[in-house]
């Protein structure tokens, strides 16, 4: 039986943590009159009380002020409690605040580590270690009142009973961010500390009657420019799903489920005059088994895996890209030839076994066609695929909140990263979408476009440009794209979404090495011998007029130097720092 909207408990907006020598109580101080929870200090098992605990006028305990619960992590003996400790309002989604999370705080539950062996507690550090890092975990969004996972059409499509269910109820799992951490505390059935929080982007553009304006608040980017007596709010919402997490390089293609690395749902959210438009793009990794893994060359190459699965692998894709969005129209942008020649020419084989009325791919060699500054051709792109677009729409609700209008399908874009040449291409769609929108609603005439209007057309390229550097800093690292998060930042990801999963007797330390090369790979330790022996070679050599064996010695010094060289390039994949509880063909 669902829950009755009588029996569901509101988010607690506002807590109060108190550290107590054997416990956390975290009480509510919104003004609820729920329960407190109390929180093991020794294993993490956790009740609720009805008071806080009297203090102890000898050791008065610490108190924090935080904002939702992240959840719980259980590591080999302890567990790790995550809260939000700093937020920032950050507008509202469909009228309901949202706020952006700034700060996290890990409190441990490990006083069980006394009891264990020298080997788990050095063990248990290191991973323990890896919170720090999940601390400082950019992007992430919450709302108390409305479900940031689900794009307007499907929360407008939610049945009666299923909107009386909690947040975490209705959550999409692919986006919620904090699904594993969360299961201890559904288990404990404690709905109203069970945050759903979201990581992606939301930026909010206002477009108004006021002079042109651009500024930056509380984490988000706000915008207005003039359009006539009109003022309208575009929203992006980036969600990324959790399913193939982690950073590029580490996590490319596909993996056997059909869950893509970089796979991001983009919903452009249009409001004016009570009305309010929708319109979702997705994209994600080339959904075949293959893999770039990192070594010292510039730019690794790519591998495909397992050929013979890989129509099976772009059929489970598909299938659910179909389930969830309904027609698909795949678009291609990467080169046909060069390096990525041969993931294009599988990709677009595989294509065709799954080709049908209601799925569809497109290749567009962007590089070829466009360069990297003639955009404008774009344009041939999309005369392709507009009778798509136009076929399967956008949602439209009026001002009373009924459909007139909804999305049929989806268009699914993809590069190499799923960045530079993705968000241009979405861009491009998406710029076509509002103008669609806004003529349907009267705001433009017939042959008025966003480009008619040059403060509008500014800020929307920026609105743009800021989505694609959030998404690119949460995928690769860095908005230029050259660089990858650390080692530690990579496996921080897979321990907080449960890709790997702690457990006893487990060969699995962060630091633990395989045999072998590996065990004493080290690319710094390689390159100083290298300088070392280029040094030698260059100082014996300086000799050799006094004495011609020095010569001799000089060859030895530089022939080391090159064979060490020769050897860390060859196996540059060992000298690389990759994740150590991250497994590539996964």
């Amino acid at each position: 039986m669902m829950e009755r909207a009588d029996s569901v408990q509101k988010l607690y907006t506002r807590m109060r943590l108190w550290e107590f020598p054997d416990q956390y109580v975290i009480e509510p101080t919104d003004g609820s009159s729920g329960s407190s929870l109390a929180v093991s200090r020794v294993d993490g098992s956790m009740k609720l009380i009805d008071e806080v605990p009297e203090c102890s006028t000898l050791r008065v305990p610490k108190i924090h002020t935080i904002f939702g619960v992240v959840g719980i992590l259980r590591l080999l003996a302890g567990s790790y409690l995550m809260v939000i400790t700093e937020r920032e309002c950050a507008g509202s989604y469909l009228g309901h605040p949202i706020f952006k999370i700034s700060s996290m705080k890990v409190f441990p539950c490990d006083h069980s580590l006394k009891s264990t062996s020298a080997e788990q507690k050095k063990a248990e550090m290191e991973f323990s270690a890896l919170l720090n890092v999940a601390e400082k975990t950019t992007g992430l969004f919450f709302s108390y009142e409305t479900n940031l996972t689900l794009s307007a059409q499907r929360l407008n499509d939610l049945g009666d009973e299923s909107r009386l269910l909690p947040l975490w109820r209705q959550a999409e799992p692919r986006f919620l961010w904090n699904n594993y951490m969360l299961e201890v505390l559904i288990d404990n059935k404690l709905d109203p500390f069970l945050l759903p929080i979201v990581q992606g982007s939301i930026l909010i553009c206002l477009l108004g009657v006021t002079s042109s304006f651009y500024g930056k608040l509380s984490g988000f980017h706000y915008f207005q420019a003039a359009i006539g007596k009109d003022i309208i709010d575009v929203t992006l919402i980036a969600r990324r799903c959790t399913r193939r997490n982690g950073t590029r390089m580490w996590r490319r293609g596909a993996d056997p489920d059909g869950y893509v690395a970089n796979f991001v749902e983009t919903e452009q959210l249009m409001q004016f005059n009570g009305y309010t438009a929708s319109f979702v793009e997705i994209r994600g990794s080339i959904p075949l088994l293959w893999q770039q893994i990192v070594d010292l060359t510039y730019k690794p190459k790519f591998e495909l895996l397992k050929l013979e699965e890989h129509p099976r692998v772009l059929e489970r894709h598909i299938l659910d890209l179909r389930k969830k969005y309904g027609a698909v129209l795949a678009i291609d942008l990467i080169n046909k030839h060069g390096g990525e020649g041969r993931l294009c020419e599988k990709f677009g084989s595989t294509m065709q076994h799954v080709v049908s009325d209601d799925v569809r791919y497109v290749h567009f060699d962007f590089h070829h066609v466009c360069g990297h500054v003639h955009f404008e051709r774009l344009s041939i792109l999309y005369e392709q695929i507009s009778d798509f677009l136009e076929r399967n729409g956008y949602l439209l609700l009026n001002e009373k909140g009924e459909k007139m209008k909804e999305q049929l399908g989806v268009v699914r874009t993809n590069c190499i990263d799923c960045l530079d040449r993705t968000n241009v291409t979405q861009s491009m769609i998406g710029r076509n979408m509002l103008e669609y929108q806004l003529r349907r609603l009267g705001v433009f005439g017939a042959e008025e476009t966003i480009s008619s209007h040059p403060n509008l057309d500014e800020r929307f390229k920026i609105l743009w440009a800021n989505h694609g550097d959030d998404i690119s800093i949460q995928y690769s690292g860095t908005p230029a794209l050259k660089g990858d998060f650390t080692r530690m930042g990579i496996d921080a990801i897979d321990l907080l979404q449960g890709h790997y999963i702690v457990s006893v007797g487990r060969d699995s330390a962060p630091s633990s090495q395989k045999g072998g090369i590996e065990a004493i790979a080290s690319f710094p330790l390689a390159l100083g011998l290298v300088l070392i022996g280029f040094l030698f070679a260059t100082m014996s050599l300086r000799q050799v007029r006094y004495d011609f064996r020095h010569f001799f010695f000089s060859l030895m010094w530089a022939g080391i130097s090159v064979g060490i060289a020769a050897f860390v390039r060859a196996n540059g994949r060992v000298f690389c720092n990759r994740p150590r509880l991250h497994n590539p063909s996964r």
